[in-house]
C-alpha cells in the first residue's frame, strides 16, 4: 500500500499565524516588525511592476490630475516604504499606511535617505526621475478604520495576500469607500500559483480581486464566510480596465504574477 503524501512543512511566517485567531492579525504583524523579522516578506525594493506600469502608461498615470493638482496615491501595508517612495519620485503625494510602529519608523529612516539619494531601483529609464518630485508621508494605523481621506489614485502591491481570506469582504468594501469616482486601484496579484484553500500568509489570490472588486463577490474560493464578514453593499463599486502579466515581476513571483487595474465607478 503506498503511503499518503506528508503535508508541506508550514513555514516561519504561516507558523507565525497558524493558530492565531483573525481578530489578532493585525498584532501579530506588528509582533514580527517589533522582533526583526521583516525579512519574512520584505523585498529590498519597490515593486518592478508597478514602476514598469506608471513609466511606460504616461498619460494614464499622470502624477497631476488636469487642471495641475498632485495625484494622492495611498499604499496600504506598505511596510519599509519601497513603493511610496517610488510613487513619490515619479511626482505623487504618497501616504504609506502601517500598522506597526516600528514599520512606520524604518519607512521613515528609508524615505529621508532615498528621497534625497534615490538608487537606480526606483525607475526603469534614468530620464524617468522628475525634478518635480511629490512627498512621502509614513502613518501608522488600521486600514478597517473608517477616517482617512479619499484617494485620486490608490495603490496596492500584495496586501490582499497578507489578509486571512475571512477579512476579504471588508478588504473590498474599505476599497470602495477610500478610492473616489474614477479613481484607480492598482493590484499586483500575487501568489497566483498558491491553492486557495492552502494556508498563508501568503493566501493564494487566483481570481481573488476580480471576484471582490467587480463581481462583489466573497473572494473565499471554498471557505465558509463567517456571519461577521457581511459588507456594508459597497463592493463590486469597480470595472477592471487592465489585467495582464507584467514584464518584469519580483522574483518570487515572475511568470505568474497578475498585473490589473480597476476603476472606481
Amino acid at each position: 500500500m503506498d503511503s499518503l503524501p506528508l503535508a508541506p512543512t508550514p513555514t516561519r511566517l504561516i507558523s507565525h499565524f497558524l493558530k492565531r485567531p483573525v481578530q489578532d492579525h493585525g498584532p501579530g504583524w506588528s509582533a514580527l516588525w517589533d522582533s526583526n523579522n521583516s525579512d519574512l516578506w520584505d523585498r529590498g525594493k519597490p515593486s518592478p511592476a508597478l514602476i514598469d506600469l506608471i513609466e511606460q502608461q504616461p498619460l494614464a498615470f499622470s502624477p497631476s490630475t488636469t487642471d495641475g493638482r498632485r495625484k494622492k496615491a495611498l499604499v496600504p501595508g506598505c511596510g519599509r516604504g519601497y513603493d511610496v517612495v517610488m510613487l513619490a519620485l515619479h511626482g505623487f503625494d504618497a501616504y504609506g499606511l502601517e500598522i506597526s510602529a516600528t514599520a512606520v519608523a524604518e519607512a521613515r529612516k528609508y524615505a529621508a535617505v532615498e528621497m534625497s539619494r534615490p538608487q537606480e531601483y526606483n525607475f526603469d529609464q534614468a530620464q524617468s526621475l522628475t525634478r518635480d518630485v511629490g512627498s512621502a508621508t509614513f502613518i501608522v494605523g488600521d486600514f478597517f478604520e473608517s477616517g482617512s481621506p479619499r484617494f485620486t489614485w490608490l495603490i496596492l502591491a500584495q496586501f490582499l495576500c497578507a489578509l486571512h481570506p475571512h477579512v476579504r469582504p471588508q478588504w473590498a468594501a474599505r476599497m470602495a469607500q477610500l478610492v473616489q469616482p474614477h479613481g484607480v486601484l492598482v493590484c499586483l496579484e500575487f501568489p497566483m500559483y498558491k491553492d486557495p484553500l492552502q494556508d498563508g500568509p501568503p493566501w493564494g489570490v487566483n481570481g481573488v480581486h476580480w471576484d471582490l472588486l467587480a463581481r462583489g463577490g466573497d473572494g473565499v474560493a471554498g471557505i465558509s464566510q463567517p456571519p461577521e464578514a457581511a459588507t456594508d453593499g459597497l463592493c463590486g463599486a469597480f470595472q477592471r480596465v487592465q489585467y495582464f502579466m507584467p514584464g518584469r515581476s519580483y522574483e518570487s513571483g515572475k511568470g505568474t504574477d497578475m498585473m490589473s487595474v480597476y476603476e472606481r465607478k
